[in-house]
């Protein structure tokens, strides 16, 4: 991603995070009887999250293996997108969350008091989103989306931004942008409706883009990784109050999602599906599990999830170019840290 893609899209990433902004102003909410001191010297027993309809997290794959303990997962829902799951950790309902990086750069450059720990999605040769349109459809190129819609997972996040880049590529003027619609919809139901001609392309990544494949019908319009190549494109992130309080939990929390990411980058593949399908099961959250079949890579550039400086300093240079921030405002360095991630030393990364 350069400069040029952060120039063109400035305006799309604050209407989503708005209201994290503003409510990044709010006290915290008080920890709950559950994050009192252990004897194993954590400073809290368990973590809230927001997890994803048939699908595992990295840290609910760690917790799995064995790697979390004597740390806990507590389930408090379903996450609807990136900006949403990080207004919670803002607000005091979870304890970590994860958006995509451009998002975060969004709410640290408005003073919001979290930290990036580590990465945990992105974009490689083998997890990628495309944006799809039926095979009759007459849509061909970027021009024919003029007057049309493409359903996302939510607004000011990673698929709005690739969506507004191609649309710049391919010619399209701003007035022509405006008239190409995005509707919300859930990624699980974007095939339906897609099917449902109830919009013009869905977009769709991973195991729903590999399920709708194989029921057929649909075709590709772009991909994401035509854009961009390979990168990790979000990160989780934690409260500057919950490190200070919690150094041992923090550092717990990341080595073990960590170390998790590194098992399903190295363990066989059927072994990875097995393990998320017996997790899928045993949680029992009624949910379907069938699309974990189609699991493929984790996705992630860094290992055990390291975060690069440059995806961080991509979002600085756009905020300045935008006039947002001043040069030298913000440094890339200051905004994340791979403190606690053990593959640090190993992979000479930055803190």
């Amino acid at each position: 991603m350069g400069n040029r893609w952060l120039k063109r899209i400035g305006a799309v990433l604050a209407p989503a995070v708005a209201s994290a902004i503003v409510l990044s102003g709010c006290g915290a909410k008080e920890p709950s009887s559950a994050h009192a001191a252990n004897p194993e010297g954590l400073e809290v027993t368990e973590l809230r999250y927001q997890g994803s309809v048939g699908a595992v997290t990295f840290p609910e794959l760690a917790e799995d293996l064995g790697y979390l303990a004597p740390l806990k997962l507590k389930f408090i829902g379903n996450t609807i997108s990136g900006p949403q799951d990080i207004q919670a950790v803002v607000t005091g309902d979870t304890d970590f969350g994860g958006a995509f990086n451009g998002a975060i750069v969004k709410l640290l450059a408005a003073k919001a008091a979290v930290t990036p720990v580590i990465s945990y999605y992105g974009v490689d040769e083998n997890t990628w989103t495309g944006y799809y349109v039926l095979d009759d459809s007459p849509i061909r190129t970027a021009k024919d989306l003029i007057g049309k819609k493409i359903a996302v997972n939510t607004l000011g996040a990673h698929h709005e931004f690739v969506i507004k880049e191609y649309l710049h590529r391919e010619g399209l003027t701003p007035k022509e942008i405006e008239q190409v619609t995005l509707v919300v919809v859930p990624p699980v139901t974007s095939e339906q409706t897609l099917r449902a001609h109830q919009v013009d392309v869905a977009t769709l990544g991973g195991l729903l883009r590999d399920k709708a494949l194989e029921r057929g019908g649909i075709r590709p319009l772009f991909r994401d990784i035509d854009l961009f190549g390979t990168f990790s494109a979000g990160t989780y992130v934690l409260t500057d109050k919950f490190i200070k309080e919690n150094p041992n939990a923090t550092r717990k929390f990341v080595e073990a999602t960590a170390k998790a990411i590194e098992w399903a980058r190295t363990t066989p593949r059927e072994e990875v599906i097995a393990r998320f399908e017996k997790i899928i099961a045993e949680r029992g959250r009624k949910e379907d599990a069938s699309a974990v079949k189609y699991w493929k890579s984790t996705g992630v550039a860094g290992k055990g999830g390291l975060i690069a400086e440059s995806e961080f300093q991509t979002w600085i240079d756009w905020l300045v170019a935008e006039g947002t921030l001043k040069e030298g405002q913000l440094k890339a360095a200051d905004l994340y840290t791979n403190e606690f991630n053990p593959y640090r030393a190993e992979e000479g990364a930055a803190p």
